[in-house]
């Protein structure tokens, strides 16, 4: 983010409105006059569409604009919200006064800042208008053409749904010690499933990717990698056997298979599940929770990805954090709250789905880092087991790690070669045990496409993830056989 952001912010969430400086400061003391420890201000405007295509038809489309501000008094533990889709003086008066109601809890060793500071801090993506980078006509015509491309690869693709999203979000953070942020986060992606018949069967495949870009990211060379994927997973899934069922040796791909790495371990190391002791890594840092080599960071700084972002929203700086070292627990994701209350230091990872929601502590891009084999020395060491390649959907409880994955793309390997595709394949453990049983880490870690959505009380976000080629251990695989 650079000073450019920051006065766009303005220009659109302050200037237009009678708002300025002066009137935030003033604001945040007015909720100062009572005993609180923390408060904020988060203005957001909010721009986006999304397109879908099925039967050849591009039968929906949808455009959607929001705007609004949340006011948050934090005092101790305890938080006072509240928010108005109406950006005035008048509003923000009212909600701060709503926000007193925890006075009484706070210890009023705190006092707003008289000032102003302006942050100016990453610049991890061009400030575009994704909205703008394509005519109605030209997001139509996207859409018919990846289909039409989808149904050109092979007779047997007899259904192809697409759909296409841009979002274009501008914030505006000013917080009660002074500093104001802002940012402009572009969003785009693209969604592609294909279902192919053969023999009276049906089967799916799907792709798509995207990130912090215009609509300008989807070249010929884009979408042609993600049709391919598409329309090969469908067929693949065609020739594909019911999986076998009980503990194996199952190698992960790398990229989108480090979902089950968010779900059943990220959650886990997010700093509020951590402060109330609910989470199975509670109370373990310096500890080891997982297998030599196992490295896992929480990078919210990398180039255009769909998972950082500039700043976080309490106007922090994102940064890489390294939760597991070498199989050591280094350290949790931390918002303002949690890492005061935790004595922690602040990670920027304070995140929420709008100027409505309260932030807490969330992932951005998560990933394990790559180790040294070659991920074909990695299947020749496994003489039968599974090569779980996609995954489809998955459930995780935080207080003990359990979790079940289905892979959407799965194969049985066979004396050390990938043999037939299988169906129904689902992983089943706990997020602390599977780290231990990683015996072989790949040199290919692969981030995914940009296409993650992660949900937490109710509350989405985009995501990241990624992995290396990985080999576990004697885990449990569900199946149909």
């Amino acid at each position: 983010m650079n000073s450019s952001n920051l006065n766009l912010a303005r220009s659109i969430l302050l200037t237009p409105f009678g708002l300025d400086d002066v009137a935030l400061t003033n604001t945040l003391a007015s909720m100062f006059s009572h005993k609180v420890d923390y408060a904020d201000l988060y203005f957001q405007f909010t721009k986006s569409e999304s397109w879908s295509l099925e039967e050849g038809i591009v039968k929906t489309g949808s455009f959607n604009i929001d705007q609004g501000v949340g006011v948050r008094a934090v005092s101790g533990d305890k938080t006072a919200f509240s928010y108005s889709d109406e950006i005035s003086l008048e509003a923000l008066k009212q909600a701060a006064a709503a926000t007193r109601t925890i006075a009484k809890y706070g210890q009023g060793k705190v006092k707003v800042a008289d000032s102003v500071t302006s942050y100016a801090g990453r610049s991890l993506y061009f400030p575009h208008d994704p909205l703008s980078s394509l005519d109605s006509t030209a997001k139509v015509k996207l859409l018919e053409k990846i289909e039409k491309m989808a149904r050109a690869k092979d007779p047997r693709v007899k259904q192809v749904m697409a759909g296409l999203a841009g979002e274009y979000d501008v914030v505006l953070v000013a917080r009660s010690d002074g500093i104001i942020a802002g940012d402009v986060r572009p969003l785009v992606r693209l969604s592609l499933t294909v279902i192919a018949e053969q023999d009276g069967r049906r089967e799916m495949g799907s792709s798509g990717g995207g990130g912090r870009y215009d609509y300008s990211y989807f070249t010929p060379e884009v979408l042609e990698k993600y049709v391919d994927d598409a329309v090969s997973g469908a067929l693949i899934n065609l020739e594909a056997r019911p999986a076998p069922a009980g503990p194996m040796t199952v190698v992960l791909g790398p990229g989108w298979p480090g979902i089950l790495l968010h779900e059943a371990i990220g959650h886990g190391l997010e700093g509020d599940f951590n402060r109330k002791g609910s989470s199975a890594f509670s109370g373990q840092i310096g500890q080891r929770v997982a297998a030599e080599g196992v490295t896992v960071v929480d990078d919210g700084t990398l180039q255009d990805r769909r998972g950082s972002l500039n700043m976080d929203d309490e106007g922090n700086p994102t940064q890489c954090t390294t939760l597991i070292e070498n199989g050591i627990l280094k350290g949790y994701i931390q918002d303002t709250m949690n890492a005061r209350l935790m004595k922690m230091p602040i990670t920027g990872n304070a995140r929420r789905e709008s100027f409505a929601h309260l932030p807490m502590p969330r992932m951005t891009n998560t990933y394990m880092l790559g180790g040294d084999k070659d991920p074909a020395e990695i299947l020749a060491s496994v003489k039968n087991g599974l090569y779980a390649v996609n995954f489809g959907g998955g459930q995780v409880d935080i207080t003990n790690g359990k979790f079940v994955f289905s892979a959407s793309e799965a194969y049985m390997i066979e004396d050390g070669k990938i043999s037939y595709p299988v169906k129904g394949a689902t992983l089943i453990g706990n997020g602390p045990d599977v780290l231990r049983r990683v015996s072989m880490i790949g040199n290919d870690m692969r981030l995914d496409s940009g296409v993650g959505v992660c949900g937490k009380e109710g509350q989405s976000v985009p995501v990241g993830v990624g992995q290396p080629t990985l080999r576990l251990d004697g885990l449990t695989v569900g199946g149909t056989a």
